[in-house]
């Protein structure tokens, strides 16, 4: 893992298309702007760990259990 320090407004480029900017430092939590094509999804973890496990539920799950898919 690679461990950085920055401060508020200053930013790290990840490959050519993300940016991940210190927003703002408030006691022992940091806000995060985040900068990247819309192909590419970003999630907090805990966000991404649900979609996961609802995925696998999804596919573990027998065809006639599965919610309808809503149409639009």
């Amino acid at each position: 893992m690679l461990v950085l320090s920055r401060q508020r407004d200053e930013s790290i480029i990840i490959g050519d298309n993300i940016v991940i900017t210190v927003v703002d430092i408030r006691g022992d939590k940091v806000r995060l702007g985040i900068e990247a094509p819309k192909e590419v999804p970003v999630h907090r973890q805990e966000v991404y760990e649900a979609i996961q496990r609802e995925n696998a539920l999804k596919t573990n799950a027998p065809k006639d259990e599965l919610p309808a898919e809503k149409k639009s």
